[in-house]
Formats: C-alpha cells, sequence, structure tokens
C-alpha cells in the first residue's frame, strides 16, 4: 500500500500517545516512550503489538512498518551494547536496521484515565472507582483502581464475569469461591506494590 502525501513525522505521533498516556504516569522502574527512532522521520505504517518478538518484529519488517508501538518495551532494561548475540540486541538491530522505529506507553497506559486499570475495573461493573495510589499532581489518575460492587457478590461469581468480559476459558483463582466480595481492587501485571495499598482500602479481591 502506497502512502499519500501529508503524512504525520514521528515526533507528532509521539506527542499524541504521550498526550493519551503522560509519561510521568509510568512507574519509577519502567521504561517508556519513544525507545528508538527519529522524530523527524514520516510515518506511514504503525504496527501495535503486546511484546516485540522474533515473530512480530519479523511482520514488522516485512510489512514496512515505520513505528511499531508495543505494549511491553524494548529494551526493558539499560543496554550497554547492542550486538545480535542476545535476543533483545537481535530484535533491536534487526528492527533499526529497516528503519523501524519503537515507542511503548507500558504502565502509563496501565495507569491512564482510560487505561487498562480503569477499563478492567468498568469491565467487572465497579462503582465509585479510584486510584488506588493516586498520582501526586492529578489524584484522580494513578497506580491501580479500586471500587465497590451494587450488590455484595460471591467470588466465583466475581471470577465469571471477569471470565466473560475478557472472554477467557479459564481464571485461576485463590480463596474461598463462595466467600462474599463487595470492594475489588484492580492492578495489571505483577502488582505485589499494590497489594497494601488494596488492603488499606478494604479490598477483599
Amino acid at each position: 500500500m502506497a502512502c499519500d502525501g501529508g503524512l504525520p513525522v514521528l515526533g507528532t505521533i509521539c506527542d499524541r500517545l504521550e498526550a493519551l498516556a503522560p509519561p510521568a504516569l509510568a512507574e519509577s522502574w519502567d521504561n517508556v516512550g519513544l525507545l528508538a527512532g527519529d522524530r523527524s522521520a514520516t510515518v506511514c505504517r504503525v504496527m501495535t503489538c503486546l511484546t516485540i518478538t522474533p515473530a512480530s518484529a519479523e511482520e514488522a519488517v516485512t510489512r514496512r512498518a515505520d513505528l511499531v508501538v508495543s505494549h511491553h518495551p524494548l529494551p526493558f532494561r539499560p543496554l550497554q551494547r547492542v550486538v545480535t548475540d542476545t535476543t533483545v540486541g537481535r530484535l533491536l538491530w534487526q528492527l533499526l536496521s529497516h528503519g523501524v522505529a519503537i515507542y511503548s506507553p507500558h504502565t502509563a497506559w496501565d495507569s491512564t484515565a482510560g487505561g487498562i486499570n480503569q477499563q478492567l475495573a468498568e469491565g467487572l461493573a465497579l462503582r465509585d472507582i479510584v486510584p488506588l495510589v493516586p498520582a501526586a499532581d492529578a489524584p484522580e489518575i494513578g497506580s491501580g483502581r479500586c471500587g465497590r460492587l451494587r450488590d455484595r457478590l460471591a467470588l466465583r461469581a466475581v471470577a465469571d464475569r471477569l471470565k466473560a468480559f475478557l472472554a477467557l476459558d479459564r481464571l485461576q483463582v485463590v480463596g474461598d469461591l463462595e466467600a462474599p466480595i463487595e470492594r475489588i481492587a484492580v492492578a495489571c501485571g505483577a502488582a505485589g506494590e499494590l497489594l497494601a495499598p488494596a488492603r488499606q482500602a478494604g479490598c477483599q479481591l
């Protein structure tokens, strides 16, 4: 597919992505934003994926993408060298050799106003949804979410609701399936640091 004139430059697309998921919302350990690329380069084709893998990198090159927006960052940890004898180095070398830029919103997208945690909370039909850990300068957004169900439900029923929302065949649950649940915390990813705030918010799940 040929691209017409008047194409946006990478910097403009990055500005729009940052407006959707401000990098300031990302966790301190994360690596978000434009991770590789020339902000002045024009962009015709954009590819999205959850994680850059050998298969998705090959697809980006084959389909002549100018930009890959990947939820998980590549690279995630600081690199001292980019060489092809490591998986990360090989993927970066492949993409950069073909002029493919990389952008990752990761935990900024998890925590933003319409991000993953908010969508999960709404998918569970929670009410009075607020961040578990509000952002310092914007308390209406932040890490995780918590809210309450309209009516108290057994854990089994909440699990079934989540399975239906996410169209899952299986879901792992820890706890008494008949335990009554009213307040729920939501946190995508490992989220171990959000267990204490969830308890403080009075969440049972």
